[in-house]
C-alpha cells in the first residue's frame, strides 16, 4: 500500500470518516478504553503480595526445579538447598534483592557456575 493512501486510511479511520458516522468510531473508541480501564483495574486487584511463608516457599520450589535440572543433566547430588546457598552468597553486602532478581539469579544459573561455587566451597571447608 503506497504512503498517501495508507494516511489517507488512517486519518479517515481516525477521525470516523471510514463509514460516514462518526458517532459510531466515538462509541468504538469509548469501548475500547473502557476495555483497556477494566484490564488496568484487573491487573491492580491481582497485584499479589507474598508474605514471609509464601515466598520462602516459592524461593524453595525454584530451587528445587533447578536442582531437578541439574539432576537431568547428569548432576545426580544436586540440592535445593545447594542452590540457594550458592545464589544467596551474593546478597551478604547488599541485603536480599527483589523478587524478580532472585527468580532471575535462580533461574539464569549455569552448571559450571554452580560447580564453581562448589568446588570453592569444598576448598574452604
Amino acid at each position: 500500500m503506497d504512503r498517501k493512501l495508507w494516511e489517507a486510511e488512517y486519518e479517515n479511520t481516525v477521525h470516523g470518516k471510514k463509514n460516514g458516522n462518526e458517532y459510531e468510531n466515538k462509541n468504538q473508541n469509548n469501548e475500547e478504553n473502557s476495555i483497556i480501564e477494566n484490564d488496568l483495574n484487573d491487573e491492580e486487584s491481582n497485584n499479589h503480595v507474598l508474605d514471609e511463608q509464601e515466598l520462602s516457599r516459592t524461593i524453595e520450589e525454584l530451587c528445587l526445579s533447578k536442582a531437578e535440572e541439574f539432576r537431568m543433566l547428569g548432576y545426580n547430588h544436586v540440592t535445593g538447598h545447594e542452590i540457594w546457598q550458592c545464589i544467596s552468597k551474593k546478597y551478604h553486602k547488599d541485603g536480599i534483592p527483589n523478587l524478580h532478581k532472585i527468580v532471575n539469579d535462580i533461574l539464569t544459573l549455569k552448571v559450571t557456575n554452580f560447580m564453581n561455587w562448589l568446588t570453592m566451597n569444598a576448598y574452604k571447608e
